[in-house]
């Protein structure tokens, strides 16, 4: 073998070897890669909603904590909200702040690893920490037929997997996704995501058995998910449904007022 064909060999090895070494490294510390519990999208937003910090202890014995606002079980409906995959409950606070110009009790969950939660993210531990959000509001009163299940981002992933064939008041998904093997694929388009992938989150298998009232919002400026898959997972939902596409919001959709109100909207249409 002459040694340019030597060395055209070697490249390709390397090349393969640095791949192959890529794709181990992204198969080892891919949840590392999804979940970023320390990471601050807002600073400085002060709370103006009064909330009580409460302790939600899964099945696996880990205690999460939550934010409740109960204005009145019986008469009002109960967001339960499941946030991103980023930063604590305080990045959140530009949000709630508006829930209490509402006629709604809401909870706030932290996720495992989350806001001083033990424990570590995984697909399968967020479904756990829902549900069990679900059964404490429950012990609380609250029937299942007034909760609203609300996902953010990530969030809307879990949200789908446990709203799944029940009767909850309506769900809001914000900026969804139709899998996170697809949003693999987006951002590792050279690698075999669907193989190495963990946490799949395969919300658009499971979109159809929604059978509560739907409201999907999402801007069609999103750079982290594209707005086709808020569109396509609400194409797939089932009626009633509703949604909240702007021209201009990023994945962190502006609270203005028109996203406010259409919010209280869907909600007044629920009671």
């Amino acid at each position: 073998m002459n040694k340019k064909k030597m060395y055209n060999l070697f490249l390709v090895s390397l090349v393969v070897l640095v791949y192959l070494l890529v794709t181990f490294g992204l198969y080892i510390f891919q949840r590392g890669l999804l979940y970023h519990p320390v990471e601050n999208n807002y600073y400085g937003d002060k709370l103006t909603v009064n909330i009580e910090k409460v302790k939600i202890t899964t099945d696996d014995n880990i205690d999460l904590l939550a934010w409740y606002h109960k204005k009145d079980i019986k008469k009002y409906k109960t967001i339960l909200y499941f946030h991103g995959n980023a930063g604590s409950l305080e990045n959140r606070i530009h949000k709630i702040n508006h829930f209490k110009d509402m006629n709604i009790n809401f909870i706030l969950l932290a996720w495992r690893g989350f806001s001083g939660n033990k424990g570590k993210p995984t697909e399968q531990g967020l479904y756990q920490d829902a549900r069990s959000a679900v059964k404490w509001l429950i012990n609380q009163g609250v029937t299942e037929e007034n909760i609203i299940i609300y996902g953010e981002s990530l969030g809307t992933g879990v949200a789908t997997e446990i709203a799944q064939n029940k009767n909850f008041a309506g769900v809001i998904l914000e900026s969804p996704f139709t899998s996170m093997i697809d949003l693999g694929k987006k951002y590792y388009p050279i690698f075999p995501v669907k193989l190495l992938l963990k946490d799949k989150y395969e919300s658009e298998k499971k979109i159809k058995n929604l059978k509560s009232p739907l409201l999907v919002m999402h801007g069609k400026k999103d750079k982290i998910v594209p707005f086709y898959m808020g569109e396509k997972i609400f194409d797939m939902a089932n009626n009633p449904k509703f949604n909240y596409f702007t021209e201009m919001d990023d994945h962190m959709m502006n609270y203005d007022e028109n996203l406010i109100n259409e919010i209280d909207l869907f909600i007044r249409t629920l009671n």
